[in-house]
C-alpha cells in the first residue's frame, strides 16, 4: 500500500506544480497581451476618455475618426506599397546573403576560417559611422534610389552568427562525406541537402529580416529624399509630426479638434504600421521556436 499511497502524493504534487506552471504562465500572458490589446481599443475610443484613464477593457466613446482621418492621406497608399516591396525584396536578399555566408563559416574546410569570423564579428562593435556611410552610398549612387533600402545594409552579422551555429550543431558532417562519395560539389550539397535542412532557421531569419526592413524609418530619414520612396513608417511619422504642429500653432477650437485628431491617430498609427506584419508571424510560427533554441546553442 506504501507505493501506491506514495504514488498518488507524487501524482497530486506534479497537478499542483502544473497549476502554478499554467497560471503564471497566464498571467505573464496577460501582462505580455494587454499592452496591444488596449492600443486596439484606445484607437476606436474618444480620446478624452483614453487620457482620462476610462479606457480599461473596452472601447469608450466609439469612434473610427482616427482611421478614417489617417487614409485621408494618399501617400499612406503609396507607404504601403514601398514598404512591402522593400520588405519582400530585402528579406530575399537578406537570406541570400546571410545564409551562404553562414555556411561558408560552418564549414571546418574553410580556409582562414577564423580570420574570417574575427572579422566579421568586428563590424559587430565597430563601424565608419553615419557620416562614412553616407558618403559611401552616395559615391555609390545609390543615395535616393530603391536600391538604398535593400542592398547596403542586407548583411546582418548576428544573423549569420545564429545561422552557423544552426549549421554547425544540426548538418551532420556525415553527410557531406556521403554527398562526396557520390559525386556531390559543394554547390549541389548546399542547394540539394543543407538548405532543406534548414527551413527552420530559414524561417526565423526571413522573420527577422523581414520585420527589420517592415520597421526601418531612420536609413529613409537619412539616404532618400523622393517622398515617392518613402516607406510607410517614414510616411506615419511624418503625418503625426505636422499635426501636432498644427494642433500646437492654432487657437480656439480649431486647435482643440486639431489636438483630438492628433491624439486619436497615435494609436490607429499603431494598429495600421503594425498589424500587416503581425499576419505573417503565424505562417513561421512552427519554425520559430526550433529554429531559434538550436541557432542559439553555443558552439
Amino acid at each position: 500500500m506504501r507505493p501506491v499511497t506514495g504514488a498518488i502524493k507524487q501524482g497530486r504534487s506534479d497537478k499542483a506544480t502544473e497549476v502554478v506552471i499554467y497560471g503564471f504562465a497566464i498571467l505573464f500572458l496577460i501582462v505580455l497581451m494587454y499592452p496591444l490589446y488596449f492600443i486596439v481599443i484606445a484607437s476606436f475610443s474618444d480620446p478624452s476618455a483614453v487620457a482620462n484613464g476610462k479606457v480599461w477593457f473596452i472601447p469608450r466613446g466609439f469612434t473610427l475618426d482616427g482611421y478614417k482621418e489617417l487614409f485621408k492621406h494618399q501617400n499612406i497608399w503609396i507607404g504601403y506599397r514601398n514598404t512591402i516591396l522593400y520588405t519582400v525584396i530585402g528579406t530575399a536578399i537578406g537570406l541570400a546573403v546571410n545564409i551562404p555566408a553562414a555556411y561558408a563559416l560552418s564549414r571546418k574546410d574553410l580556409a582562414g576560417r577564423k580570420f574570417l569570423s574575427l572579422y566579421f564579428i568586428f563590424t559587430m562593435f565597430f563601424s565608419g559611422g553615419l557620416i562614412p556611410t553616407f558618403l559611401t552610398i552616395r559615391d555609390f549612387h545609390m543615395y535616393n534610389t530603391f536600391l538604398v533600402m535593400v542592398l547596403p545594409f542586407s548583411v546582418v552579422v548576428y544573423d549569420i552568427i545564429v545561422a552557423r551555429t544552426f549549421f554547425q550543431t544540426s548538418i551532420p558532417e556525415d553527410l557531406w562525406e556521403a554527398a562526396q562519395i557520390d559525386g556531390c560539389g559543394n554547390l549541389r550539397y548546399f542547394v540539394q541537402i543543407v538548405l532543406p535542412l534548414s527551413k527552420a532557421i530559414i524561417a526565423v531569419l526571413g522573420l527577422w529580416i523581414a520585420v527589420g526592413y517592415w520597421n526601418s524609418y531612420f536609413n529613409a530619414l537619412i539616404y532618400l529624399k523622393n517622398p515617392d520612396l518613402h516607406p510607410l513608417q517614414l510616411i506615419l511619422r511624418n503625418i503625426l509630426i505636422t499635426n501636432q504642429m498644427q494642433s500646437g500653432m492654432g487657437t480656439g477650437e480649431a486647435a482643440q479638434i486639431a489636438l483630438r485628431l492628433a491624439n486619436m491617430m497615435r494609436y490607429s498609427v499603431i494598429i495600421i504600421a503594425t498589424v500587416p506584419i503581425m499576419c505573417v508571424y503565424p505562417f513561421a510560427q512552427k519554425y520559430f521556436n526550433q529554429g531559434v533554441m538550436i541557432g542559439a546553442v553555443k558552439s
